[in-house]
């Protein structure tokens, strides 16, 4: 069995608690044990590095200096968490100075952090330790008929890692594809979902979702699976006032790759959190899955 250290991070804990149970549902089948760090912090999302990034880096640090202290990788379903992780790791690696401001606050805490751990994306963990092939191995309920729009968002493939193409990625559409689906052709995969611009322009965030929806409907996409908790509520909850802006009719379910990977698992839509989502998949599951994935 591989472990991590399993960062939720708050969006986990609450709206987007169908990730955080279809993460732990989906990674167990594979041998895969997510062990969620005691005391975690929130790692300050985005908006806190503008206000002061040592505090920030100092704040994300503690989560991994814990991590550390277990001897165990660090891995985020956020992508949001996942890119603050990823590049406070990385600087720490890099400037000794950041290095040395980090520790000293952490001695607070009775941590210290060498940054000897890496970080991952949970979507990294089934692209390269798990594999298309073994999870094509393990499928018992193919998803036969669905389309499904690959949404990677604007931050999985920020960090340039190891030679990874992040201009023209396919892992989540070999993911889809083991799944037994079909991955919808989706130009706008890559493109922002406006993060939290709907706070402070309304209008240009619900475009930013419009564009992105109807990428996906004019290629034919039943659903769009994510990865990323603010991708989702975006792409979902704001479906409704993209509506009444533009004169659109948009009603495409919006789930975690993880539930959809779950369902071909063979897994209970109730253990995955599916049934809760307000665009229900519902009619969509009914008309082109097997019963049993309903």
């Amino acid at each position: 069995m591989k472990k991590y250290a399993y960062f939720p991070g708050c969006s986990l804990e609450k709206m987007a608690s169908s990730y955080h149970k279809s993460a732990l549902e989906t990674t167990e089948v594979f041998d895969i044990e997510l062990q969620e760090l005691d005391d975690w912090n929130c790692c300050g999302a985005t908006t806190y590095f503008h206000v002061d990034a040592i505090l920030a880096h100092t704040l994300v640090a503690r989560n991994l200096a814990m991590a550390e202290k277990e001897g165990l990788d660090l891995v985020a379903p956020c992508s949001a968490c996942y890119k603050n992780a990823y590049f406070t790791n990385d600087y720490i690696k890099n400037d000794p100075d950041l290095k040395e401001h980090i520790n000293f606050a952490l001695e607070e805490d009775d941590l210290q952090f060498n940054a000897e751990i890496e970080v991952f994306h949970l979507i990294d963990i089934f692209a390269n330790d798990v594999g298309p092939d073994l999870i094509k191995e393990k499928v018992n309920n193919p998803l036969k008929g669905l389309i499904i729009a690959p949404y990677y968002g604007c931050q999985i493939v920020r960090p340039r890692k190891n030679g990874e193409e992040v201009e023209n990625p396919q892992f989540f559409e070999d993911i889809i594809s083991a799944m037994g689906a079909e991955p919808a052709y989706f130009p706008e995969r890559l493109r922002c979902c406006g993060g939290s611009l709907i706070m402070t322009n309304r209008v240009a965030a619900l475009n930013m979702v419009r564009i992105l929806l109807q990428s996906a409907e004019k290629n034919g996409a039943h659903v769009i699976a994510t990865a990323c908790p603010l991708c989702q509520v975006n792409l979902e909850c704001y479906q409704e006032q993209v509506n009444e802006e533009f004169g659109t009719d948009f009603k495409l379910p919006i789930l975690y790759f993880t539930q959809l990977l779950g369902l071909a698992l063979g897994i209970s839509p109730k253990k995955l959190g599916i049934g809760i989502e307000l665009v229900s998949a519902t009619p969509v599951f009914s008309k082109l899955l097997p019963k049993e994935a309903n």
